[in-house]
Parts: C-alpha cells; sequence; structure tokens
C-alpha cells in the first residue's frame, strides 16, 4: 500500500464559469484515468461548488503531486491544490494496542 493523501481542490475566482466548462470533460476524463490507475480512490464535489476532495494513494508526496499536475485545470493554473498526507489517527492506534 502507498502513501495516502488528501487534495482539497479550489476553483481561482478569476477564470469564469465558462472557462472551467470548457475543459469540463478533459478534467473529467483524466481524473477518470487517475481513479482507474487506483491512484485517485475517491473524489467529492464539495458542497459549495467551488472545487472537490480527492483522496489519493501514491508512492510518495512527488508522485500525489505529479498526479493532481496532471489535471487540464490545475496545467492551466484554474485550480488551487492544498495537498496533505494522512497518517493513522493516534487515538485508533493507542486504543487498538490495548486491547
Amino acid at each position: 500500500m502507498g502513501m495516502q493523501f488528501m487534495a482539497i481542490v479550489t476553483r481561482r475566482a478569476e477564470f469564469s464559469p465558462e472557462e472551467f466548462g470548457a475543459l469540463a470533460d478533459l478534467e473529467s476524463r483524466r481524473g477518470i484515468e487517475l481513479y482507474a490507475e487506483g491512484v485517485f480512490r475517491q473524489i467529492w464535489a464539495r458542497d459549495d461548488g467551488r472545487g472537490a476532495i480527492i483522496a489519493i494513494e501514491a508512492a510518495d508526496r512527488d508522485a500525489a503531486e505529479a498526479a493532481i499536475a496532471s489535471l487540464p485545470m490545475v496545467q492551466r493554473g484554474m485550480l488551487s491544490v492544498e495537498l496533505h498526507g494522512l497518517k493513522a489517527y493516534r487515538g485508533f492506534t493507542a486504543m487498538l494496542n490495548k486491547a
């Protein structure tokens, strides 16, 4: 199993809905490719309509960043991305070790 990451993706306000719409199919297609490859594990639309949350599994941070960078809207600077590495919650580990 690779490392896990959470990407918080936000649409940049200086781009119009029409500009996002023009790339929507390409963006979706690339997201589906990454999902089929097992890199994108889950993708959620944000309830504020301003982007997505993506669960990523990759060999390392560089590979996760490369996957995100391959999205057409990211390549064009239309999205900002916060990438967070994930690790097991300490509380679960402590509780499981007591059992």
